[in-house]
């Protein structure tokens, strides 16, 4: 199984700055010190293209963006300073999750140390998203015809927003997000189903309902190829979270979802999402469970 990285994928921020961009080198550090991965598993992205990006950002939000001329209020909402690499780790990220599309069509399962960026909507980011990854690869298989109908299974704590509104009007995309129902965003958007949970919710409550409804939507939309967003921030002690899942139960939700596309034949690609635990290494730990419970699946 081949998984992205690259080390565009951390900027600096202010050291106040609640988002934890260790993470991402950190999981790479373990899984290849533990032995899960090799060098050769890895792959580093390129730059994403203007092309495929404007498959879903608009012209005007992605120019402006690229040349450091978004609004002090723009910049605000995506919640990152802004700088030249923002806007290289945003297309690092985005090609990740095309090259991981790709591969996952040889492979069966793919994984992105990166991305799930789904708050990003076609005219702005929010929510430390600039660009919506699982949108853009979904795109690139459309229009490359690698792939018609498509699912997004998307697990982050909260709902992905963005993706629900760039795919509402689409047949051909299925957007599941199962996530709380008193967190961000204030705002929901209309995913083809969404799972409003209530605070607090645990393993056992929180797996019973996913196995109720993956399985049905795998089963009835019919799917080839899916998009699992695969954020750990359901975690109990993560600080954004407000569920109670633990390192145990993250991991048993990705085996069931990629096992669930793996027995139905479906290539897979895992996003790594958010993730805000008090301790950062529980953070990297459930994101590292998300690539080990891939690699068992790949053929």
């Amino acid at each position: 199984m081949r998984v992205c990285y690259s080390d565009r994928y951390a900027v600096p921020l202010p050291p106040s700055h609640p988002f934890p961009m260790p993470k991402y080198k950190m999981a790479r550090d373990r899984l290849l010190a533990e032995g899960s991965i090799t060098y050769w598993n890895l792959i580093e992205p390129p730059l994403a293209s203007d092309e495929d990006i404007l498959l879903v950002h608009t012209p005007d939000y992605w120019f402006r963006c690229a040349r450091g001329q978004l609004t002090v209020q723009e910049i605000r909402r995506i919640g990152f300073p802004w700088s030249e690499g923002l806007v290289r780790r945003s297309r690092s990220s985005a090609q990740g999750t095309v090259i991981a599309a790709r591969n996952a069509l040889r492979d069966g399962v793919a994984s992105n140390l990166a991305g799930g960026t789904h708050h990003a909507f076609p005219d702005h980011g929010e929510g430390y998203c600039v660009l919506n990854d699982i949108a853009i690869a979904a795109r690139v298989l459309q229009r490359d015809k690698l792939a018609e109908r498509i699912a997004v299974i998307d697990c982050d704590v909260h709902q992905g927003n963005g993706t629900a509104a760039i795919f509402q009007d689409d047949p051909d995309v299925f957007t599941f997000s199962m996530h709380g129902e008193k967190n961000f965003p204030a705002r929901k958007e209309l995913s083809r189903l969404d799972i409003n949970l209530p605070n607090g919710v645990g393993d056992e409550e929180y797996l019973a309902i996913l196995r109720e409804h993956v399985p049905r939507i795998l089963d009835g939309f019919k799917p080839d190829f899916v998009f699992y967003q695969a954020g750990v921030d359901p975690f109990e002690r993560d600080r954004l979270g407000k569920l109670g899942l633990t390192i145990e139960g993250l991991r048993r939700r990705d085996e069931f979802v990629i096992l669930n596309c793996r027995e139905r034949g479906i290539p897979v690609v895992t996003t790594m999402g958010g993730g805000y635990a008090k301790d950062i290494n529980d953070t990297v730990e459930a994101h590292c469970n998300t690539i080990r419970v891939a690699l068992n699946y790949a053929r």
